[in-house]
């Protein structure tokens, strides 16, 4: 969870919570379906309520839905983008996940309005970003006009 947390860039208090849990659980000399079967998940350092239902949830389930909403994978077209100056694949994933933008129009505008150097580990040159994305759509256009009939 805490991989996927900060790919997403999320709140990185949040990242280090879950690492912190699961350094203890690794670290656990007894097995962790005996602690929770004594209700003692939560005596685990870095364990609070929301992680040991989480935990009680994977040994029921075998599955976690919070961790499986987590790996929803982008669209191809979105990943793509991380081919763009100035944009890394978990910057790509934040702005998909946390900002919802959702298409090259969507980034455009998000370019074009100058609130994208505020996010933080875009490095890139808005301008040079900016050509980049105006010359995937003109490819796009002719692409469309290729294949149509």
């Amino acid at each position: 969870m805490a991989a996927r947390l900060a790919a997403q860039r999320a709140n990185p208090y949040r990242v280090r919570a879950y690492r912190k849990a699961a350094d203890s659980i690794e670290a656990l000399e007894e097995d962790i379906a005996d602690i929770a079967s004594r209700q003692a998940l939560e005596d685990i350092d870095g364990v609070g309520r929301d992680l040991a239902e989480k935990i009680q949830e994977f040994l029921r389930t075998g599955m976690i839905q919070a961790y499986e909403s987590l790996r929803t994978p982008l669209p191809e077209a979105v990943k793509a983008w991380a081919q763009f100056p100035g944009l890394s694949e978990s910057l790509v994933a934040y702005l998909y996940t946390r900002l919802s933008i959702t298409t090259v129009s969507d980034l455009e505008r998000l370019v074009r309005s100058h609130l994208l150097r505020t996010v933080p580990g875009f490095t890139g040159s808005e301008e040079r970003l900016l050509e980049a994305i105006v010359a995937s759509q003109q490819q796009s256009t002719v692409k469309k006009r290729e294949e149509a009939p």
